[in-house]
This record gives structure tokens, C-alpha cells and sequence, in this order.
């Protein structure tokens, strides 16, 4: 297995995605590669001075960069040498298995639709987000931000998506998919959400348990929820603003710290030919190691290939 990092994605790049490199290259199993990518002679000097021999992984030097602020679109078009398209190409040419990154979103999402391309029959790939419950488990939410506006069967797809995500790489049996609504009523919402609810109970993709609230995000209703990237992105940003709200006021709580981004790690991008990794632009070692960790499991489900069957 060959994993691709791109060591110059984020804001806290090169060192903390070198540093989550070194977190992780301790607990992955033997036969798996960590490919970066990156600048060469940063990546040998951090290493070595961590006490890792850099021949412990394969380095591809690459020092252009798709900068956080830059449109997406343009940015990956002029850029064919940064570290995201040269990931991405690796990839569609079959020398990674999984690649990972924490830089721009957007040329991401961008990249991953010019090259590995949607998997045939995916309307618009999504991205997630996991939600704690109580209970120990979690909840997992999309989209959460790479589409605004949704139709109602494309609403209805995340729930297949979802689903396949959380039975193969989380291996939850039978998933119960929800619709992110305004009540539990089946007329309650908007136009979208009615129409979309009207789809999703019909679906033999997926067991569908109704409408569910905001209230219902961190309880035990559903363990994927569907909803469009607006939504979606407004309630994960507040959950990370309250978490960090939380932690500065100095409140302990078990149950609190597990909305702690980083130990996520980050989301793959449903839908695609491929196994693409995005992480948080803010992401700390830790995170990015947890990010690794989950290219592995996502690469060992199989899951693009699952989805291919799905649809």
C-alpha cells in the first residue's frame, strides 16, 4: 500500500504535516509506504533531525503549492506542478493507493473531478464529518460544505454514500440514514427536503429512519444524517467553535474533548475514482496522523470499488 502526503498542504505546513509523517510511520504496519510530497531537501532535514532515516519513505520533490486564498478552478489549472495535482496524477496513474491532504479544499475537490474523475452514476461527490454520541459511537454528517445547493436526488445519493462509508470503513451494520430537517414530520422543510425525503423513504440503498432535528446530531437517531454542504458546514463550524470556546474556559469533560477535531483526522471525498483525503487547513500533527491512519483503513475497505457496485 503507497500513501501520498503532500507535506506543503495547510497552514502550519511543512512542519506539521512532517511531524504527523513521523507520528504515524510508528504505528503503520509493515508493507504500507508513505510517498511525500514535497520540497526534498525540507523533508530529508526534518526526518533526519527527528532520528527517522528518510529512506523510511519515498520522497517526490514537488515545491509549487495551490495557496489557501487561490480560486480553485484557476489555481489548479495553472499549477500542474504543485503538490495536489502531482498527487492527484500519481494517483490516476496508479502509483498511490490513497492520497492526502490539508491544503486547499476546493483545488482538491477541483482536482480530484479533472483527474480521477466521479465515479459513474455519482451526481456530486460529497464530504463528511463525525459527530460524537455519547453513547462512545458517532454520528456521521454530509455533505459539509463542498455542495451548497443540493437536488433532491442528489440529497437521496448522500444517503447511499453515507452508508457505504459507514459499513465498510467503520463497519456499522445496516446504518440508519436520516434527513437533516426542521422537524420530524415527512412535510416539514423546504421544498428540497420534502421531495428528498420523499425519495429516501422509497430507497432500497439504504435503511432510512426519517427526518431528524439539529438536537438529533449528537444522539442516537440515525448514524448518517444527509443534508446540503450549507447546512452541513454551518453546524460543523459552530461544533468547533463551541469546542474550542469550551477548551479555553478551561471545562474538562471526556465527552467534550472527543469533538476535538483532530482525532478524526480528516474526510475522504465520496464519490470518486479514487481514495482522496482532505484534512483540516489547521491541522496539527496529531491530526494529520490520524488522517494517515484513516487513508489506511478507507484503502483497506476497498470503498471507491464498493461504491462502483452500489451505483
Amino acid at each position: 500500500m503507497r500513501i501520498g502526503i503532500d507535506i506543503l498542504g495547510g497552514d502550519y505546513a511543512p512542519q506539521a504535516p512532517l511531524d504527523g509523517v513521523c507520528l504515524a510511520l510508528s504505528e503503520l504496519e509493515p508493507g504500507i509506504k508513505l510517498v511525500l510530497i514535497g520540497d526534498q531537501d525540507q523533508i530529508r532535514e526534518h526526518l533526519t533531525a527527528k532520528g527517522i532515516d528518510p529512506s523510511a519513505v519515498e520522497i517526490v520533490h514537488a515545491v509549487e503549492v495551490i495557496e489557501m486564498g487561490e480560486h480553485p478552478v484557476k489555481a489548479f489549472s495553472k499549477k500542474q506542478n504543485s503538490t495536489i495535482a502531482v498527487g492527484l496524477k500519481m494517483m490516476l496513474a496508479g502509483q498511490l493507493d490513497a492520497f492526502a491532504s490539508c491544503g486547499n479544499t476546493g483545488a482538491m475537490l477541483v482536482g480530484s473531478m479533472y483527474t480521477v474523475k466521479a465515479i459513474a452514476g455519482v451526481i456530486r461527490p460529497c464530504i463528511t464529518t463525525a459527530f460524537p454520541k455519547p453513547d462512545g459511537g458517532f454520528t456521521l454528517l454530509l455533505d459539509v460544505g463542498s455542495n451548497a445547493d443540493c437536488k433532491p436526488d442528489v440529497l437521496c445519493q448522500f444517503g447511499t454514500l453515507g452508508k457505504l462509508y459507514a459499513e465498510n470503513v467503520f463497519g456499522v451494520k445496516n446504518p440508519r440514514v436520516a434527513l437533516l430537517n426542521i422537524g420530524e414530520e415527512p412535510e416539514k422543510g423546504n421544498l428540497v427536503a420534502q421531495a428528498a425525503h420523499e425519495l429516501m423513504k422509497d430507497s432500497q440503498d439504504f435503511n432510512f429512519v426519517g427526518n431528524v432535528e439539529g438536537r438529533d446530531i449528537i444522539g442516537d437517531k440515525a448514524d448518517v444524517i444527509v443534508c446540503e454542504g450549507f447546512a452541513g458546514n454551518v453546524v460543523l463550524k459552530f461544533a468547533e467553535a463551541f469546542y474550542e470556546s469550551m477548551k479555553h474556559s478551561g471545562v474538562k469533560n471526556e465527552y467534550l474533548d472527543r469533538f476535538n477535531y483532530e482525532i478524526y483526522g480528516g474526510t475522504p471525498i465520496l464519490g470518486v475514482n479514487g481514495n482522496v483525503m482532505i484534512g483540516h487547513g489547521i491541522s496539527s500533527p496529531l491530526a494529520i496522523k490520524n488522517m494517515i491512519l484513516l487513508s489506511r483503513d478507507v484503502v483497506k475497505a476497498n470503498l471507491p470499488d464498493k461504491i462502483r457496485k452500489a451505483f
